[in-house]
């Protein structure tokens, strides 16, 4: 009778271990994503107290120690690793339920996130397109300049110039994006960048280039820094936060704006200067989250935008 009663002792000991609390992973997860106690405990609202116990709690019913307790913060062991893809993959199993009507058509919100002058001058009109034709599908579009994390779900969907290096993401190309300089007729005789036989009709010596170009805070991005490069003592007349302002600043005449094809081919009144060597061209990427990817609505929108740059592809490339 002692050995049975040990042995249901062991057996519901075991079985409580194999039966987290959704509640303790979830907090698990955010730690994962946020890297730090003091930031997992902003995003959910909650004091580190809490935090710290329903790791605890964690570690408890699965019997396993998850991370390690570190001064200057918190390590994931390699069984926290192994249970933070576990968790994610139940968390986008959770996310999915819902998501699609009794037609298997997708339902929900998709968030994406786009460099700003590519959401305006590209992304915006192709993306409008999908709610109308999938009503129980809504599109959040944020642009920023800097990458937004994926892994801390700020966005579904994502973006980038460039492959990124690491994560768990499906990356999946998109284009290029190719350069050239753009500026107006005027702006283009002026600086003896026009046809020759019209530059010596005009008897006008060429003007040095005055160019548009980024602000003060974004000076680091890879166009910018490639500008001072090239041309370190140009006068650069106009700054702007990003290309499509830059573009229209072009429009009034005001100087040479170093653009991607895709806008100075599409903003009126702007045209092509051979200035010499532009910048190589940049890859576009898209990227998911490996855990969205049987997501029905974060599928559709992917799906979508892959399409649309690839029947735009000859407006991005050289």
């Amino acid at each position: 009778m002692a050995d049975q009663k040990r042995t249901g002792t062991a057996s519901a000991s075991s079985a409580a271990r194999g039966a987290p609390d959704w509640e303790d992973l979830r907090i698990f997860l955010a730690l994962g994503r946020h890297g730090s106690l003091s930031a997992a405990a902003r995003a959910l609202s909650v004091n580190h107290a809490t935090i710290s116990r329903r790791i605890q709690a964690l570690e408890d019913s699965l019997g396993q120690k998850l991370v390690d307790r570190r001064p200057d913060g918190y390590l994931l062991t390699a069984a926290g690793t192994r249970v933070l893809a576990a968790a994610r993959e139940m968390e986008a199993a959770a996310q999915t339920l819902g998501r699609a009507g009794d037609d298997d058509a997708p339902r929900g919100l998709v968030r994406v996130n786009a460099p700003p002058a590519l959401a305006q001058a590209f992304v915006i009109g192709r993306l409008a397109e999908l709610p109308g034709r999938h009503p129980g599908l809504d599109v959040d579009l944020a642009t920023d300049l800097r990458a937004v994390s994926l892994d801390r779900h700020k966005a579904d969907i994502a973006i980038r110039l460039d492959r990124p290096a690491d994560g768990d993401f499906i990356a999946r190309p998109l284009g290029v994006m190719g350069f050239g300089f753009y500026g107006t007729a005027g702006l283009r005789e002026r600086h003896g960048l026009a046809d020759v036989d019209e530059q010596a009709r005009s008897g006008r010596p060429a003007e040095e280039p005055v160019f548009i170009g980024f602000d003060e805070a974004n000076a680091d991005m890879p166009d910018a820094a490639w500008l001072a490069r090239r041309f370190p003592r140009a006068r650069v007349a106009f700054r702007a936060d990003n290309q499509m302002a830059q573009a229209t600043a072009a429009r009034t005449g005001a100087g040479l704006a170093l653009l991607p094809h895709y806008i100075g081919r599409q903003v009126p009144d702007l045209l092509p200067c051979e200035l010499g060597p532009v910048p190589e061209p940049r890859e576009i990427w898209l990227l998911i989250r490996g855990q969205d990817r049987h997501d029905l609505p974060i599928r559709t929108v992917a799906e979508h935008l892959i399409r649309v740059f690839e029947e735009a592809r000859a407006l991005f490339e050289s």
